[in-house]
């Protein structure tokens, strides 16, 4: 449940910072009549991003065992791989997010109503359809339809939160910071997922090895436990992973963080004639 927070509070609040600062650019320009479009956009992307975890959740129904995780394993990698990119992308933009969107808006508002519309679609868009595909994942990695949903709402609720206070200019927020320490904790969660992710493929029958355990610690860290069922929401962790999946989730986690992790590079200056 808390990795499902998480990801909801990392994508809402990345959304809501983005809404925000359009909103109060356009107020701050006294371009009030233009916000319709804005929240059209808003609209539109939050629908979009339902519709594709009831798609997912109603498709995946429909198919055989094997159907089911091979298009689990499947998703979960795309997943996996839409929040790697989306860490490192916010932790090099955070620092210029709002001159970043300001010069899009500007240049929307030359375009017109369309442009403003798809400026907020596409903002909000991405997040939102990461969050589907990841807590769809996080579902068929748990088989709890509950927890994980309540997780995920939890979050966007607190992140909605936070970005009307961020609005009100009752809060401050260190984006740098906070963005960093998520997105490290992000990429933990992505490593359980993708692990499970090949789990799923392994029990398609796509990858070989399901029977070739690293080690079995079942005895130990019952499954059914309550610490194993913590273990298993927060982490994606199995007591008992094959050889593959093992390897690939450390193959994937330490180069990820190291590189997540280490100081940026300051941008290069110029030097005038």
């Amino acid at each position: 449940m808390f990795a499902n927070y998480l990801i909801g509070l990392r994508e809402g609040l990345e959304a809501s910072l983005v809404v925000c600062i359009l909103v109060a650019y356009l107020v701050k320009t006294e371009n009030r009549t233009k916000l319709p479009p804005i929240w059209l956009g808003v609209g539109i992307a939050v629908a979009l991003s339902l519709g594709v975890g009831a798609v997912l959740q109603f498709s995946s129904a429909q198919l055989t065992f094997e159907a089911q995780e091979a298009l689990g394993g499947g998703l979960s990698i795309i997943a996996v791989g839409l929040v790697t990119w989306m860490v490192f992308w916010m932790r090099r933009t955070a620092r210029h997010l709002k001159a970043e969107l300001h010069g899009r808006l500007d240049e929307a508002l030359a375009i017109g109503t369309g442009a403003l519309v798809a400026t907020s679609f596409l903002a909000v868009g991405r997040e939102g359809i990461e969050t589907a595909l990841f807590l769809w994942s996080a579902v068929q990695a748990t088989n709890d339809g509950t927890r994980p949903v309540v997780g995920a709402a939890l979050g966007l609720l607190t992140a909605v939160v936070l970005g009307w206070l961020f609005y009100r200019g009752a809060l401050r927020i260190n984006l740098a910071k906070f963005f960093t320490w998520t997105g490290a904790m992000l990429v933990v969660v992505a490593a359980g997922v993708l692990a499970y992710g090949i789990h799923d493929l392994q029990e398609a029958d796509i990858l070989p090895g399901l029977d070739n355990r690293l080690f079995d610690i079942s005895a130990t860290i019952p499954p059914d436990s309550w610490y194993g069922t913590l273990l298993k929401g927060t982490f994606n962790f199995q007591p008992n992973p094959s050889v593959i999946q093992a390897t690939v989730w450390a193959l994937y986690l330490a180069p990820v963080l190291f590189l997540f992790l280490r100081p940026l590079r300051p941008a290069k200056v110029p030097v005038s004639a």
